[in-house]
């Protein structure tokens, strides 16, 4: 895939987003870093309980076991809405012509799910892989390779 000048590409998984600028051409591309944000996870399983919650019926006194939440998916949804946001505003203020989304397939399916249409109109690939720990000579590697 085709890396134009000045592109913009997001390289997200669901804790980490990396936006990128390509400085160079489709030919040398190079991935200059603009937004590196790294979500900290607020929820810490090393001090929670792993036993599911309890509930009293309304009659009786039997109790059962209530599904646990599972917070980490959570807070990965939640990050992938807002790298849609982002992308949104962005492409509102012109900030970029193409755009390039590498992220998971379940982060890429979510983002999906909030593109505006302005991004969708800009979008010129997407890379269902996690690179977001991944060197910038790599990613620049593996998405020409795509």
């Amino acid at each position: 895939m085709w890396i134009d000048h000045g592109a913009m590409v997001l390289v997200a998984d669901g804790r980490k987003m990396l936006v990128f600028r390509n400085k160079g051409d489709r030919m040398n591309p190079n991935l200059e870093a603009e937004t590196v944000k790294v979500q900290d996870n607020p929820y810490d399983r090393d001090h929670a309980s792993d036993a599911p919650g309890r509930v009293f019926n309304s009659v009786g006194s039997r109790r059962s076991a209530m599904e646990q939440t599972d917070f980490h998916e959570l807070e990965e949804t939640r990050f992938a809405v807002e790298a849609a946001d982002l992308l949104k505003r962005g492409a509102l203020s012109n900030d970029y012509e193409k755009l390039i989304v590498v992220a998971p397939p379940t982060a890429l399916g979510e983002m999906r799910k909030h593109y505006h249409k302005e991004v969708q109109s800009r979008l010129v690939g997407e890379i269902a892989k996690d690179l977001a720990n991944h060197p910038v000579p790599e990613i620049e590697r593996i998405i020409a390779q795509s």
